[in-house]
């Protein structure tokens, strides 16, 4: 890719552009402050939330349609931009643009919203706290998501970055569970101090480029034609700022301490949007800013980047073994699936980086679909423990069959959506990282392990458990204390423990039909990420690995 010279003429212009993604951001933001004066109006602030939802979902529908892969593959980096002047003084700008990498996150979380909505639509919510509120900061942490995706000025990105935390630091808080507190605040503390290192990298790089170009910048663009030609050592230490950071909102082990804490406290749609799509801003990070602004940088700390990630897939898989909660079970798969797409970031190949972005946008959906089903168990026993619940496939076939589809997408089942992601992160790693790859497939057995542990533990066998018995018991199954016979159960089971409601269903089929559909045909979203990762390989200053023929293997 070929850059015109920096001191030619501004990348960014003074104001103007395309106003699809402020009107993306924005949207969101007035649902959340129309929530307010419709507290106590619970149906109609229900309505109006969805409807914002719902609308932004066309949004991105429409800017998907509007993005270009022909310009992105003539070397159009982001597309769709829009800049007005913040703080001339230091260089700052309102700025948004999209390549295809934000593009894809930004389509998952408003694919994800709406569902997630409808799914909290009947929530029991802790005491004191209003539906209003819960929607509110729902849209709230969704207009942060576009925000910082979009962001092409660094220190605009760094603004949502920070301010991301407020919406979910009050969902884990104020709507999760018995220790929420302790989770809501060791999730702000450790995100805020990786927040506060970027910040001192970012001040760094300020005064880097106003060294290089005579003008400090926070214009992405701008900073990535200057960073060949900043030393390597200089790089090694605003990388590290970075980085850190984005290793504790991936998480990568390990920084990874308080995700377990987090996504077992928080409320299931606020889980959902934490493990699904706020923690990939760390990958997203490592893909955006950490490669091609420190080029050098991230070739010389690469051994230590895959170190951590294989680390992460081993130690992450052993301790989902040995879980006893059903959410913390899924937040530590997660933090085993992120070191794949570490693995897959930073091991320098087309193949490697975009099996990582999609991997990104998979695990959101199969992830999203496993805490929707353990918020389906927990609705019907009341007990997010794995040891009180067994035989609901007696009792709930089609909850244990969606469930099962869901397990199978964790584990990456050639047919679901995952494999594709995680084959290409493995094939495309393979040429330069072969020892870290091999160490990293043994998480896949890894993950068989795990995955079909949990379901044979609460799907399978006789009906027991307390969570299921006791259900069973106040639905009329039985009396109270009686022993309850699996048969008897099985014909009870629409008055204790009922199967999957109308609107679980209209919540599930999205995510099911996502998981399918992209598990056999996942060249459209391909096709849009491509371009992206082509440019951030030549940014990079990387060639593919191992040619055949002229064609990267």
């Amino acid at each position: 890719m070929t850059y015109p010279d920096v001191a030619a003429a501004p990348i960014v212009p003074d104001s103007g552009g395309n106003v699809l993604l402020i009107v993306a951001l924005l949207l969101p933001v007035a649902g959340a402050l129309a929530m307010y004066p419709l507290r106590n109006n619970v149906p109609l602030a229900k309505g109006v939330a969805m409807a914002t939802a719902l609308a932004e979902f066309v949004l991105v529908v429409v800017a998907w349609a509007s993005y270009s892969t022909d310009a992105a593959n003539a070397g159009t980096r982001f597309q769709l931009e829009f800049s007005a002047p913040w703080i001339p003084a230091f260089g700052t700008h309102i700025a948004f643009g999209i390549d295809g990498i934000a593009l894809v996150m930004i389509a998952l979380t408003a694919f994800l919203v709406p569902g997630l909505m409808l799914f909290a639509w009947a929530e029991k919510l802790p005491e004191g706290r209003t539906a209003s509120g819960y929607f509110a900061l729902l849209l709230a942490t969704e207009a942060m998501l576009v925000g910082v995706f979009a962001a092409t000025d660094v220190f605009l990105f760094y603004v949502f970055f920070e301010a991301m935390l407020i919406p979910m630091y009050f969902l884990i808080g104020r709507f999760g569970g018995p220790n929420r507190q302790y989770a809501a605040v060791k999730f702000f503390l450790y995100s805020l101090l990786g927040g506060l290192i970027m910040l001192a990298s970012l001040i760094g790089l300020y005064a880097t480029s106003a060294e290089q170009l005579g003008q400090g910048t926070f214009t992405w663009d701008e900073l990535q034609q200057m960073a060949a030609s900043v030393p390597t050592s200089t790089q090694i230490w605003l990388f590290l700022g970075f980085f850190i950071a984005f290793a504790i909102k991936a998480p990568l082990v390990p920084f990874h301490t308080w995700l377990p804490d987090a996504g077992a406290e928080a409320p299931i749609v606020g889980a959902v949007l934490l493990v699904g799509v706020l923690d990939k801003v760390g990958t997203f990070g490592f893909l955006r800013y950490c490669l091609p602004l420190f080029p050098a940088a991230s070739q010389a700390l690469a051994p230590l980047v895959l170190t951590l990630a294989v680390v992460g897939i081993i130690y992450a898989a052993l301790l989902a073994v040995g879980q006893t909660d059903m959410s913390r079970f899924v937040a530590y798969t997660s933090v085993a699936h992120f070191g794949f797409i570490a693995l897959g970031v930073f091991a320098f190949s087309s193949q490697a980086f975009a099996g990582a972005t999609l991997y990104m946008v998979n695990h959101g959906l199969s992830t999203g679909m496993l805490f929707v089903m353990i918020g389906v168990l927990i609705t019907r026993g009341g007990s997010r423990k794995i040891a009180d619940y067994g035989g609901v496939a007696k009792l709930a076939p089609v909850l244990a069959g969606c469930l099962l589809l869901a397990g199978m997408s964790s584990l990456a089942l050639p047919g679901t959506n995952s494999f594709v992601s995680e084959f290409l992160v493995l094939i495309g790693s393979f040429p330069n990282a072969p020892v870290f790859t091999i160490i990293a497939t043994v998480g896949i057995i890894f993950a068989a392990l795990y995955v079909l542990w949990f379901y044979q533990r609460t799907m399978q066998g006789p009906v027991r458990g307390d969570a299921v018995i006791g259900a069973l018991e106040r639905g009329g199954a039985g009396g109270p204390g009686a022993m309850i016979d699996p048969g008897v159960a099985a014909k009870r089971s629409g008055i204790g423990f009922p199967d999957l409601t109308g609107r679980e269903i209209a919540v599930l089929t999205p995510l099911i039909v996502a998981i399918v559909v992209l598990g056999f045909f996942p060249g459209p979203v391909l096709d849009v990420i491509n371009p992206s990762v082509t440019a951030t390989m030549q940014e990079v200053g990387l060639a593919d690995p191992v040619s055949v023929g002229g064609t990267s293997r």
